[in-house]
């Protein structure tokens, strides 16, 4: 049961219908896995946690650095230095002490991300780089966990969301080459892009973990120059390598 204190933190979103004290209970007994502690990680790290996440986990090998505080608006001056995933666990416990935080200070791969992946109810891919985001994604569908992932470079926004039998990050970029600049060290980044991204990641999270309706099969990109989003219909690819597998194999079960 929820306690007098958290009526009172969670008080305004208890209100919406949507949520109430039922949906509130859900999101305190959810575990969510972070890849990530950069500029998707933190701003999305602060939402979860103040709508009250109940567990956090947080992986990411890096360290703070001050080229990082521009746009990773979790972190402080006197963290830089230290671990990313410790620091953003301890401010995110220092923001909302309900919620469990779990610091990975790792970089997450093979068995031991499939074993964090199939832990979690719901996964933030907030990571950097193609490569992670193909390895997350692959264990998600593995896994059959839901999957919300985002990306900022430049002025430029992206969204998608995975769920068992959609879409998966795969059937849309599986033709990107690891070539092309996908770092905001490569090519720079406006720092609101990706608090904007991350921010719609969060509410995605949320939405998934309160079983309401998320926008799966369809890729969200946002221009922040000028303040326009467009939607594209992304059907899921029929030679997909990573999500066709695991749909034959789960008719081949069915049947």
């Amino acid at each position: 049961m929820l306690s007098d204190s958290e009526y009172l933190r969670y008080s305004r979103q208890i209100m919406l219908p949507e949520v109430g004290e039922c949906g509130q209970q859900a999101l305190s007994n959810a575990r969510v896995l972070m890849v990530g502690a950069g500029g998707l990680g933190t701003t999305a790290g602060l939402y979860l946690a103040g709508a009250g996440v109940g567990q956090l986990a947080i992986a990411d090998s890096d360290h703070v650095e001050i080229s990082n505080l521009a746009r990773q608006v979790a972190y402080r001056d006197e963290q830089i230095g230290t671990d990313k995933a410790a620091a953003l666990a301890a401010n995110l416990v220092a923001l909302n002490p309900h919620c469990q935080c779990r610091a990975i200070n790792a970089y997450l791969e093979g068995e031991r991300l499939a074993l964090e992946v199939a832990m979690a109810d719901v996964v933030l891919d907030c990571s950097d780089n193609l490569t992670t985001r193909h390895a997350v994604n692959q264990a998600c569908v593995e896994a059959g966990t839901p999957l919300v992932s985002a990306a900022a470079i430049g002025w430029q926004g992206q969204l998608l969301v995975y769920q068992p039998h959609s879409a998966c990050y795969a059937c849309a970029f599986a033709d990107v080459t690891l070539s092309e600049p996908t770092r905001c060290s490569e090519a720079g980044v406006m720092g609101p892009v990706v608090g904007m991204m991350a921010t719609a990641q969060a509410l995605e999270g949320i939405k998934l973990l309160l079983g309401q309706a998320v926008g799966t099969n369809r890729l969200s990109r946002l221009d922040g120059q000028t303040m326009t989003w467009q939607h594209f219909s992304l059907p899921v690819h029929p030679h997909c390598a990573v999500c066709q597998p695991m749909r034959e194999v789960n008719d081949a079960v069915n049947h």
